[in-house]
């Protein structure tokens, strides 16, 4: 299962990133060859890399940073693309997150990530407050 714990990696890259305001991380993240796509909560589809980092240089580039965490993420691998469901933790709430990659010379590469609202998932609700931050 090298591949599901290289996705897992590519995965935790992208919130390590986005937590830490970190867009050159982010850039790092996406790929650059393939089509990408992207679907903040709120926002409609952005449909290229240059838009998708756009929204993630305006986002990253506000002055309170974002404390998000990936919580209960679960990696299916097909061949050279793989998705991970999971639950974004945020001051704000709770969303589910869909993060799409492919194979990219020998990488895994973001080429999807899209998040809505959702309620606290099942395997957290039991959890005190102070540790789902």
């Amino acid at each position: 299962m090298p591949d599901h714990a290289a996705v897992l990696f590519a995965n935790d890259a992208f919130y390590v990133a986005f937590a830490n305001q970190d867009f050159q991380a982010m850039e790092f993240v996406w790929s650059e060859r393939d089509a990408v796509t992207c679907i903040h909560p709120g926002w409609d589809v952005l449909t290229d890399r240059d838009e998708v980092m756009e929204s993630w240089e305006q986002i990253l580039s506000n002055p309170t940073p974002t404390n998000i965490s990936c919580k209960s993420p679960t990696v299916h691998v097909f061949a050279e693309t793989a998705y991970v469901v999971c639950h974004e933790m945020l001051d704000q709430g709770y969303l589910v997150a869909t993060n799409l990659f492919i194979k990219e010379d020998g990488q895994w590469k973001m080429i999807h990530h899209q998040a809505g609202a959702a309620p606290l998932p099942d395997d957290l609700e039991d959890e005190p407050e102070d540790t789902l931050q």
